[in-house]
């Protein structure tokens, strides 16, 4: 008879030689394809380097220097609705001596409780010193000579998107009245690729609600110091441009990509990364910056001062 020891190390033997032969047999599982992912396109013109910021405290950026100087003048029509409006516009050095040329046009929104007026006062509290900024870039230059438009849209800038497909009152004025009337009077390039669009608080809300689904005419959004105030607005938000920002060929309209600003003790800080999230979600091409300092101007006049280095490439792509 055989040991009971010696039944067990046969039986052993027995079973590992049968998950031999198993494995010798059984074919190996077939490994799992992966998705491809393609990797993100380059945009339709190189993308630019951002110029630094100026410090919080410094001045000299937005002085008055012995650089030529452009001229500021105000412009006065009536809108859709009849309304009487205003704008200023700035005009930069040796537009009246070289008749020929055409220039690009900013179209640069002021914030909430603001006019006109404030992007082109030189008060370091209360404005933008728009003329002092691109006189001096200009002169470097670091920023392509350009006619800045600033509309008073304190009657029709709204911080709630319009309906789907509905254009609100501030996109209406300015497809019908404000772009127009700019063409006309002035020498400009009157093509979407020497259209920029910016604004500050409120006005980012105009950049936002009138750019966004207009960019057959403007190809360059600038925000600074904005954003959606309620889940309501940010729901809205999402839902008007959603299947826009699905289209794989809407980046390519950027010829910048999208630009927003806030300060570290922004009261807008926020509410503008929430709207980030949802381009981001999209794969929108955008530039986020963070920067010392709050809701105010000392902010606002270093926005313009980087962004206006940037603006208008020398680049085939429309």
């Amino acid at each position: 008879m055989i040991a009971k020891n010696q039944f067990m190390a046969l039986f052993t033997l027995l079973a590992c030689a049968r998950l031999i032969s198993l494995a010798q047999t059984t074919p190996p599982a077939a490994p799992q394809s992966r998705p491809r992912m393609e990797p993100p396109k380059k945009g339709v013109c190189p993308l630019p380097i951002l110029p630094a910021l100026p410090a919080y405290a410094d001045t000299s950026f937005f002085a008055r220097t012995n650089a030529p100087h452009g001229k500021i003048e105000q412009l006065n029509y009536k809108n859709y609705g009849e309304q009487k409006r205003r704008l200023h516009v700035y005009l930069p050095p040796d537009y009246d001596k070289v008749t020929s040329a055409r220039y690009p046009v900013l179209y640069l929104n002021h914030g909430s409780g603001d006019d006109d007026s404030n992007w082109s006062s030189t008060d370091p509290k209360s404005g933008g010193a728009v003329a002092n900024i691109l006189d001096n870039l200009i002169a470097a230059g670091k920023a392509k000579p350009m006619i800045v438009v600033m509309p008073d849209t304190s009657g029709c800038a709204s911080p709630t998107p319009s309906a789907p497909g509905e254009d609100d009152d501030c996109t209406q004025e300015y497809l019908k009245n404000i772009i127009p009337l700019v063409d006309k009077t002035y020498r400009t390039n009157a093509a979407r690729e020497a259209r920029a669009l910016a604004g500050l608080s409120m006005g980012g809300f105009v950049v936002m609600h009138t750019g966004l689904p207009h960019m057959d005419t403007f190809s360059e959004l600038y925000v600074y110091s904005s954003g959606h105030l309620t889940e309501e607005a940010l729901k809205q938000f999402e839902k008007n441009f959603a299947e826009t920002f699905k289209d794989p060929k809407f980046n390519d309209q950027f010829r910048v990509p999208f630009y927003m600003s806030q300060g570290e003790t922004d009261i807008a800080l926020k509410n503008g990364q929430k709207v980030m999230a949802i381009l981001n979600k999209y794969g929108i091409r955008n530039f986020w910056v963070l920067s010392d300092g709050g809701h105010e101007w000392a902010n606002w006049r270093r926005n313009l001062f980087q962004t206006s280095q940037i603006m208008f490439p020398d680049c085939p792509g429309k």
